[in-house]
């Protein structure tokens, strides 16, 4: 068995998140692990429709308390393939950055670097000031891969379920996971 730990903040953007567990789900021998933030909660009743929270923890093989810090997850000890954080708050990105691992979701994050694990993080604000950039070019000093959900065009998009689709399968293509890529490749 595969594990991907997934973690949703209160960024905008959290129909991506749970198009990642959707897709995440139809992968064969992969386990997820999903944590929401308070704001999470707040902002998938708001973009997705209320019980989408409830939705997303069903489609999660474990759902994690945010303050569970004896988690599985919070352990160099739990393997996984990696760890997604869709949509991530400039919040959760400046903790993760700092080292600040207060929540579970944080916690998870800095296992995931020190360990070496890939850890994606979709970076979600616009327009960025300074300390944004900074906290960017932090994270991805530490081995972070940050995506902001920047839509692809290419593939002429006809809604923005589309645009949802290709920027959850490219996210989850980053983990590199067994049975990839996800997302159509551009083919010149």
């Amino acid at each position: 068995m595969t594990r991907v730990v997934v973690a949703m903040t209160g960024a905008s953007g959290a129909a991506i998140g749970v198009r990642v567990l959707e897709l995440l789900r139809t992968l064969p021998g992969i386990e997820t692990h999903l944590v929401l933030s308070a704001a999470a909660e707040r902002t998938l009743a708001h973009e997705v429709g209320v019980g989408a929270a409830e939705t997303a923890r069903k489609l999660a093989h474990v759902a994690h308390a945010i303050d569970d810090i004896g988690a599985s997850i919070a352990s160099g000890s739990f393997a996984s393939a990696g760890m997604l954080v869709v949509p991530c708050s400039m919040h959760t990105l400046g903790a993760i950055a700092g080292g600040i691992a207060d929540n579970l979701i944080v916690r998870a994050a800095d296992v995931h670097l020190k360990e070496r694990r890939r850890l994606v993080l979709m970076a979600r604000e616009t327009p960025l000031h300074l300390g944004h950039l900074r906290n960017m070019v932090a994270v991805t000093e530490m081995g972070a891969i940050v995506m902001p959900p920047v839509p692809a065009f290419y593939h002429l998009p006809r809604s923005v379920e589309e645009i949802v689709d290709q920027l959850a399968a490219r996210a989850i293509d980053l983990l590199g996971l067994p049975g990839g890529p996800l997302a159509r490749e551009w083919r010149g």
